[in-house]
């Protein structure tokens, strides 16, 4: 009998929706200290789901909710100053933001002194923050992360140390790839796109697991991989420059003292300041290596600290330039 009841009251709600919400309504009116009571227990209950539900909509239409609030604002002028004074009457709370905006300023002064950029500061909504929030904890809560870490790093350091062994090997094979393709007449393609291309193939092919890489995560160990790919190409080409420097100048040492103190022989009658021998003599020397090895990586800010460094290695001093003056060394004229 009770399920023909449930089914009898439930056919009559669908074919008269209009006289139930007429009677939902004269009930509600009849009972508002009843229906008060039932929603604040119910939102007591369950204020979690309300709030997760109340987030979610103003996520979803942001430009909504700040016309909102602005509205809000504008209406309760009086209760947004009441409420930001009730907030300052917390004397901990007033100090710490005190404390804050004094901090920020001494940071921006200090900033400004030493002649760096002011600190730059990405304010984020609260719909940001959520998101951020809910990316994160997918991120860290995946049960592959962990393996998807480990495939990402040994990808990125078997490609970083497959181009630092065979680099320039690969590079030579693109070179003749784009000039084969050239003289076929094909689109032009650029060198580096191939070499990494078919590095990225060699040493996904080794491995023994790569399928949980992306091709975000392929494209993120390349940018890696191109970063200290450059980095070891500088400095080797730093070390090679610096040590062939140094070199030159041990194999030819009275030469270049001798050119030195011609040429600021030369500087005092032109009535400009002379110039430390060890200097003059490492650029010297400099000049001389700097078309014989590869400097393709280095910048003028390099070759200066490349001068410095071989003049420190050098020990060169005037006085030894004098005593080569003073051993009989053939003088050559300079060239002006």
């Amino acid at each position: 009998m009770r399920g023909r009841g449930r089914e009898r009251v439930k056919s009559w709600r669908e074919a008269h929706p209009e006289r139930r919400r007429l009677y939902q309504q004269r009930w509600v009116a009849e009972n508002r200290e009843k229906v008060r009571e039932y929603c604040n227990r119910y939102y007591e209950a369950h204020r979690n789901e309300f709030n997760a539900r109340a987030a979610a909509r103003r996520d979803a239409d942001p430009e909504r909710t700040k016309q909102i609030t602005r509205e809000w604002a504008e209406r309760n002028k009086e209760r947004s100053a009441e409420l930001q004074r009730d907030r300052r009457s917390d004397t901990e709370v007033y100090e710490s933001e005190l404390e804050a905006n004094a901090a920020a300023r001494r940071l921006k002064r200090s900033l400004s002194r030493a002649g760096l950029p002011p600190k730059r500061i990405h304010v984020a909504t609260a719909a940001e923050r959520r998101a951020n929030e809910r990316d994160a904890d997918a991120y860290f809560n995946d049960p592959s992360r962990p393996e998807h870490l480990w495939q990402f790093t040994v990808f990125a350091e078997s490609l970083t140390e497959h181009m630092l062994e065979n680099g320039a090997r690969m590079r030579e094979f693109a070179d003749a790839y784009v000039e084969i393709r050239a003289r076929m007449g094909l689109p032009p393609v650029l060198p580096e796109g191939i070499v990494y291309a078919r590095a990225a193939e060699i040493v996904a092919e080794r491995m023994r697991r790569v399928d949980l890489l992306t091709s975000r995560d392929v494209a993120a160990a390349v940018r890696s991989t191109k970063v200290e790919v450059q980095r070891e190409e500088r400095q080797s080409q730093f070390d090679g420059l610096l040590s062939s420097v140094v070199a030159r100048v041990h194999h030819n040492r009275a030469q270049y003292f001798l050119e030195a103190d011609m040429e600021n022989q030369v500087r005092a009658q032109r009535g400009k300041p002379r110039v430390p021998v060890d200097l003059l003599v490492v650029q010297l020397a400099m000049q001389q290596v700097v078309e014989r090895v590869p400097t393709s990586r280095l910048t003028i800010e390099d070759a200066g600290s490349i001068a410095r460094l071989a003049a420190l290695h050098t020990a060169i001093s005037v006085t030894c330039s004098r005593d080569a003056v003073r051993d009989g060394v053939p003088r050559r004229p300079l060239a002006y």
